[in-house]
């Protein structure tokens, strides 16, 4: 509190007659106090009429004008005051009349300052009524209960007991504390047997140092402030305010260095100093006492009461639990705290006192205390409290009953670790620290350096935290002791009961009309009387409420309301409140339907709709849609679930199969395809897939609406574990239930609808599961090839587009969609085809996709790709030798729509997954695979076909110049590269692994700070797309510290590679986890081998096949020539008997394509046979008989025989050869391909787009006005001359020839040829833009031909013997070797070329001249008799 707090400086407000004679001036002066009734009077006593203006009301004195600088001690002489403190009619006289200017001005002593104005000093003097914890005696605990009591007292007994207490501080030997209060004689003893004042004369003030001391204000030991200071005084005043507010006051103390005793006592208020009793001290002791009588007038008080004493011991007690290794007595009697812990049981006790008797008197068990000392300075305890934050603490052993900076650094950090316990617990609840601490009782005993408090009566700690002199943080130990009990449900509880009232507020209402819902198609007796027989249909998206709505035009729109969802609903049973309340979804279901929170239902007649019924698409998210809803109901509703038929289930077909008028619905794949098994004509039905709701057209709605009772299924009530299994499918507690509940999955489980009502079990159990395996299929690989199905459909998109040219990534989705069966977004195919073909470090080792244009970098780890429209990719060349084109036949294809789409998995010829890694999170699983070496990996793969152990691999990336390095099981460290260049510069060439340029640029500017005062001074970037360079600059001081601590760790240059989580999908399509690279390798190798076996088999049968057709197909034409066989005139069955007699080998016709990528076309049968009825097998000799009539050379046999031999040639050399062999090829191919690809990679950032070597430096910029040093710049084809000569733009004649495409004009000798001669062909093509076009001094002609700059000029000449109107410049030969001219080499050298003249006002191309001219002599001769001028021919 300020000096100035406690005055009152309003004199208006003072009444008194110390200024007779002074008469007010007649003007209006409103008091303020309304109590006065009567007039104001005048010198003359006549009363002062208010004004006729005033409006009547309560009569107002007129108060005389105050001098503003008066002192307002006067107050006290005033007596017009009643003792009850109402102001009385007040008379204004004239009260200064005999006062002088010296009287009006006081100056008081310090002394009598702190009498007159006590609340600056030691606080208020009134007595006061606050809650407040005191000693309860009889029960031996604190106790919380209000008290009445003076600030004022307390204040002055509580210096004296924190002055002994800080004699432990400055005396470590003391063990000793007496606190003797005498109520009745109104005295306080307080005696410590630390070490005692010095007995000596202060060689300065020349007083002894204990009168200094106690007597003498300002006077004190802390006003040292470099001095580091553990005590509780500062300010000098202290003990010194305990004397003067105390009628007597005696010190007594010991002084073991100077052999002496010092007793002193002062009376009235210390204004009056007794002698020192000074003795000496035989006996050696250390001591100090100081006993005093509290003036209790001062204070308004008759004697100590029983509040008051209750408050003292408190303190005492509170001394006991603060000061360690210390005895201490309450009038002679030893307390029995002995440390903190104890102290706060005193606490704990009367928390659970008063709970058992909140509770009736049932017993309750006290809070558990969680106690830990940090170190020597710091003790903190915690306990629950009951909902408000409570704290119990003590800076220096002065009770900071309002706490201050050191009870909140420890709140903090305990909420803080709470907020984490919380959201790990319960995700969904939103909590802040402040709501945490609402639940704590925190304890705190602290010893800070030189404390700060926010007045005298030190309620509160100010100072910093950062000032404290050491940092106290609590152990992880304490930490989870916290954590485990029970505030965490508590908090929960809170939050909850906090989230249900909030909630509430957005409850639905059974009303008639709703409005600001457009969207909403709301039925016409929703909220009415017919409420209950009212059905809301939740449709999924737009496309299915219009198909809904169809529908409605069948059964009408009086009992039914349709309303879209905007994709996936909540999942409410982990999402925080703020999220459910700002989920518009939620909360429009909730007022459409007029439900209302934490009620319970057992009818629906309080509803605005009878039924729910839900509408979604019959694929995967469909049922998943239904489960989210579901799972919506049973978090916040769940009695709705067991009224009968409140939940519906609108099922439409999946697949439609029809036959003229006839038509079938099947409403699951597995009953579609087990009608295909029984149904035999069933290639004769056509089928149709129905995979969205959007599929169905008006007239389908109609239908299914008008057969409601088909489509439309119920959902049965709950019944006893359905709500487990709700839980077990929605809740992130459950997630290892979960896992198990995955791994019971067995293939072809679907639910089926042929039933009256569906279980929850069986939906969850039966449908809701197929969702979920869904989801991990397409987010974790398979172990066979490292693919996900959205990755493996592009790679089968390619092979079967045949994709060797480039093409367009937009196209390229487009054509997947189409061919691969994909029934997601555009944008996530996008993103597969952009990772497939991404290649920057910690990327792809190995992209099968081509990156043809901007597909990211390690600027912001891919993110900076550009759009699909503008890129382009193709199938890389490394593809192809890890999917060997051999392998396809051999895969197993899967079929969707009745199509043929990928295979299950590719077989590649090494583990792809261990090569390129992968992350993916799907329904209760998770993985994260790292990258590792191919070159590892084929090494490890030969070793186990040789029968030796495999080699331990590390994580790798192509193009990381870092180090990898095991720190544990499953664990690595990934570190970049920092080096020291000199005292103030670092260079950081590397980044560890998907820590992206960009945002370890942050990280850099953040350690420079907001204003330059970090440790990092400043830094420059010097890198490109594919290496990191940062230089970065700070102070020699600064780097030094770096370097102790080390730069890579200073810089963090580390990130944590984790191998405890290698999820795949492993080749029986079963989840299934790895330990290790090299256990993938394991389970990889036999398939793999297995694989090479069997394409040993089909490539044998093959060639067999190829032999024996070819065998076949000889010996049938030798036996006709050599007419063993006759075909010609003959029925083909009689010829085709022959055939069969003659044990040729028939070769059916494949009837439909092979899954391989249809790998052979479809041959249909032949019409002529089918109309002519033949037998089945009658096309089995087609290869034989539909041979050409040339087949019958002798030509065509020995061909035939010879292509036969091949094969059989080809087909030993294969059975020679080991699976393994195969396998040892293939790898050697990728290898081969695989250096290759590290080469380009490599040298890539080192050459341009015509791969020649670029040279690196530091330019500026360079545009094309800069190249011509200021002059104007002349146009592509612009001549050099200087002439005021303008041409006009020359025209190619394109009209003359219907040429395919013109070709550039060429340098060179000019061969001129006649119009039915064919042009000369150019000895080099140059492109266009790359030639000067050049105009010549005094030329009219209008036409040149354009070539590069030659760099000897020839002078044209005439022909003389020749009737051509054309001339002719013989250009230099090229000495160049490509590199582009300056416009100042261009100035030099005069470019000539052909120059031809007008010939009936048409331009004639240099390409139709006669080619003869060139050739003769005659004109070479004249060309170079003429150097540097053209002649015009006469």
């Amino acid at each position: 509190m300020s000096s100035s707090e406690g005055e009152n400086f309003d004199l208006d407000a003072i009444s008194c007659d110390e200024s007779d004679g002074y008469s007010p001036a007649p003007k209006k002066v409103v008091s303020p106090t309304k109590a006065a009734t009567k007039k104001a009077t005048n010198a003359t006593g006549k009363a002062i009429k208010p004004s006729a203006k005033s409006k009547p009301g309560p009569k107002k004195k007129v108060l005389a004008p105050k001098d503003e600088n008066a002192d307002d001690v006067w107050q006290d002489d005033c007596e017009d005051i009643s003792d009850d403190g109402a102001p009385q009619p007040a008379v204004i006289t004239n009260v200064r009349k005999d006062k002088t200017a010296s009287e009006t001005y006081k100056k008081l002593t310090q002394l009598e300052h702190i009498l007159k104005r006590p609340d600056s000093y030691i606080g208020s003097i009134e007595t006061i009524r606050q809650p407040m914890w005191t000693y309860d005696p009889e029960n031996n605990r604190m106790t919380h209960r209000e008290v009445q009591y003076v600030p004022g007292f307390f204040k002055i007994v509580d210096e004296i007991l924190v002055n002994a207490a800080d004699n432990k501080i400055n005396d470590p030997s003391m063990d000793t504390i007496k606190v003797n209060i005498d109520v009745e004689e109104g005295t306080i003893s307080v005696y410590n047997n630390g070490r005692g004042i010095p007995i000596e004369m202060h060689s300065k003030e020349k007083m002894y140092i204990p009168e200094l001391i106690f007597g003498h204000l300002l006077s004190s030991s802390n006003y040292d402030d470099d001095e580091k200071k553990l005590t509780g005084g500062r300010n000098g005043y202290g003990a010194k305010l305990a004397n003067i507010y105390s009628l007597e006051f005696t010190v007594d103390t010991a002084d073991k260095n100077t052999g002496l005793k010092y007793k002193q006592t002062w009376t009235n208020n210390m204004n009056k100093c007794g002698t020192a009793k000074i003795t000496k001290n035989g006996k050696g002791e250390e001591y100090t006492r100081v006993t005093f009588k509290p003036d209790l007038k001062r204070f308004g008080m008759n004697m100590i009461d029983e509040d008051t004493a209750s408050l003292l011991k408190r303190r005492v007690y509170d001394l006991s639990g603060t000061v360690k290794n210390v005895k201490v007595f309450l009038n002679d009697e030893r307390l029995k705290i002995k440390n903190f812990k104890q102290y706060v049981e005193l606490y704990l006790s009367s928390a659970a006192a008063e709970a058992t008797a909140a509770s009736g008197g049932a017993a309750q068990g006290k809070p558990t205390v969680i106690h830990e000392q940090i170190s020597d300075r710091w003790e903190v305890a915690f306990a629950i409290s009951d909902g408000t934050f409570q704290q119990v603490s003590f800076a220096n052993s002065i009770a900071t009953i309002k706490g201050g900076t050191h009870v909140n650094l420890i709140a903090d950090q305990i909420a803080k670790s709470l907020i984490t316990a919380i959201t790990k617990k319960n995700k969904g609840a939103t909590v802040k620290p402040a709501q945490i601490k609402n639940h704590m009782w925190i304890f705190v005993n602290a010893l800070v350096e030189n404390p700060t408090f926010d007045s005298q009566t030190k309620e509160t700690l100010t100072l910093t935290a950062s000032k404290f002199g050491t940092k106290p943080s609590l152990s992880e130990d304490f930490m989870k002791k916290v954590q485990k009990s029970s505030i965490v449900d508590q908090v929960l509880n809170w939050a909850k009961f906090k989230a249900d009232q909030q909630i509430k507020k957005t409850d639905g209402s059974k009303r008639n009309r709703l409005t600001g819902m457009t969207k909403l198609a709301d039925a016409n007796n929703a909220g009415t009387r017919y409420a209950e027989r009212c059905t809301l249909i939740l449709t999924e998206g737009d496309s299915a409420k219009a198909l809904a709505v169809a529908g409605l035009g069948v059964v009408g729109r009086d009992y039914f309301g349709v309303f879209p969802l905007r994709g996936k609903l909540l999942n409410v049973r982990e999402a925080k409140h703020d999220q459910i309340m700002k989920n518009e979804e939620i909360q429009n279901i909730k007022k459409i339907m007029g439900l209302q929170h934490n009620k319970e239902y057992s009818n629906v007649y309080n509803l605005r709709y009878g039924r729910l019924m839900i509408m979604t698409d019959q694929d995967h998210d469909g049922s998943h849609i239904k489960g989210l809803l579901i799972n919506f109901l049973d978090h916040f509703f769940p009695s709705l679930l067991k009224v009968p038929n409140f939940l519906v289930e609108f099922v439409t077909p999946i697949v439609r199969v029809s036959k003229g008028k006839q038509r079938i619905d099947f409403f699951t794949i597995p009953e579609y395809e087990q009608w295909l098994e029984n149904t035999p004509d069933a290639h004769k039905w056509d089928s149709k897939y129905y995979k969205g709701l959007g599929t169905s057209s008006d007239a389908d709605a109609r239908y299914y609406f008008g057969n409601m009772a088909k489509h439309m299924i119920p959902f049965a009530t709950t019944q006893e574990g359905d709500r487990d299994l709700i839980e077990l499918a929605f809740s992130k507690k459950k997630a290892d239930e979960r896992k198990e509940w995955l791994r019971q999955f067995k293939p072809g489980t679907y639910l089926d609808h042929n039933m009256d009502e569906i279980p929850f079990s069986d939906f969850i159990n039966k449908e809701l599961i197929l969702f979920s395996m869904a989801d991990n299929v397409r987010s974790i690989p398979s172990a066979a090839d490292g693919l996900k199905p959205g990755q493996r459909k592009v790679i089968w998109g390619c092979f079967k587009r045949k994709l060797k040219k480039e093409i367009k990534v937009a196209q390229l989705v487009g054509y997947i969609s189409e061919v691969a069966a994909y029934h997601h977004g555009e944008a996530s195919l996008t993103m597969t085809i952009v990772n497939l073909a991404q290649d920057y470090v910690g990327s792809n080792n190995v992209n099968l996709l081509l990156p043809n244009g901007q597909y990211g970098t390690r600027d912001q780890g891919g993110k900076d790709h550009a759009s699909a429209r503008y890129i382009f990719t193709e199938l890389s060349p490394l593809t192809r030798t890890i999917f060997n084109p051999a392998d396809d036949p051999l895969l197993t294809y899967l079929k969707e729509d009745n199509d043929w789409i990928e295979p299950e998995y590719y077989m590649p010829v090494i583990p792809l997954v261990l090569i390129n890694g992968a992350e993916g999170i799907g329904t209760g699983w998770s993985t994260n695979i790292p990258s590792y070496n191919p070159v590892d990996i084929v090494e490890n793969l030969r070793r186990l076909m040789a029968g030796e152990e495999m080699t331990p691999m590390l994580p790798w990336w192509k193009g990381f110049k870092g180090t990898i390095r095991k720190v544990g099981d499953h664990k690595y460290d990934v570190t970049g590269i920092a080096r020291k260049i000199n005292d103030t510069t670092v260079e950081i060439t590397e980044l560890p692994i998907h820590k992206w340029t960009q945002t370890y640029k942050a990280e850099l500017e953040a350690m420079i700070g907001e204003k330059g005062d970090g440790v990092i001074k400043d830094y420059k970037e010097h890198h490109d797309n594919v290496n990191v360079h940062f230089v970065v600059t700070m102070t020699a001081k600064d780097l030094e510290k770096a370097e102790q601590q080390g730069l890579i760790e200073f810089f963090k240059l580390t990130s944590k590679v984790n191998t405890g989580n290698m999820i795949c999908f492993n080749f029986e399509g079963k989840i299934q986890k790895y330990d290790s690279p090299e256990e993938i390798i394991e389970e990889f190798y036999p398939k793999r081998l297995a694989y090479y076996q069997k394409r040993k088999d089909f490539l044998a049968n093959e060639l067999q096949t190829q032999f024996e057709r070819l065998s076949n197909q000889a010996r049938f034409v030798k036996m006709i020539v050599d007419k063993e066989l006759v075909v010609s005139n003959r029925k083909k069955a009689d010829i085709v008997a022959d055939l069969r007699k003659l044990k040729f080998r028939p070769f059916p016709k494949v009837s439909k394509a092979k899954a391989a990528g249809e790998t052979e076309e479809v041959v249909n049968q032949d019409e002529d046979a089918a109309e002519a009825g033949e037998a089945a097998g009658s096309t089995d000799y087609d290869y034989l008989l539909g041979m050409a009539i040339w087949s019958l050379t002798k030509e065509k046999i020995e061909k035939l025989l010879q292509q036969a031999a091949e094969k059989e040639a080809e087909l030993l050399a294969l059975l020679e050869r080991t699976p393994r062999q195969l396998w040892n090829e293939d790898l050697d191919n990728f290898l081969k391909e695989w250096e290759k690809s590290c080469q380009e990679y490599e040298s890539r950032s080192l050459l341009d787009a015509n791969g020649k070597k670029i040279k690196k430096k530091q330019a500026t910029l360079e545009h094309r006005k800069s190249l011509t040093n200021g002059r104007p710049r002349k146009g592509l084809h612009s001549d050099d001359s200087e002439d005021d000569f303008k041409p006009t733009k020359a025209v190619a004649k394109k009209k003359v020839e219907s040429k395919p495409k013109p070709k550039p004009a060429i340098a060179g000798p000019s061969k001129i040829e006649s119009e039915d001669e064919k042009p000369a062909l150019a000895p080099k093509k140059v492109p266009v833009r790359n030639m000067a076009k050049k105009e010549e001094p005094h030329s009219d002609s209008e036409l040149e031909i354009t070539g590069p700059p030659p760099k000897k000029v020839v002078k044209a000449s005439k022909l003389p013997d020749s009737d051509s109107d054309i001339e002719m410049a013989a250009p230099a030969p090229n000495r160049g070797k490509g590199k582009a001219r300056t416009q100042e080499d261009g100035a030099k050298r005069k470019s000539y070329v052909l120059m031809p003249r007008w010939r009936n006002r048409r331009l004639i191309p240099v390409l139709d001249l006669p080619r003869k001219m060139i050739a003769t002599t005659r004109l070479m001769s004249d060309l170079l008799r003429r150097k540097r001028k053209l002649v015009r021919p006469q």
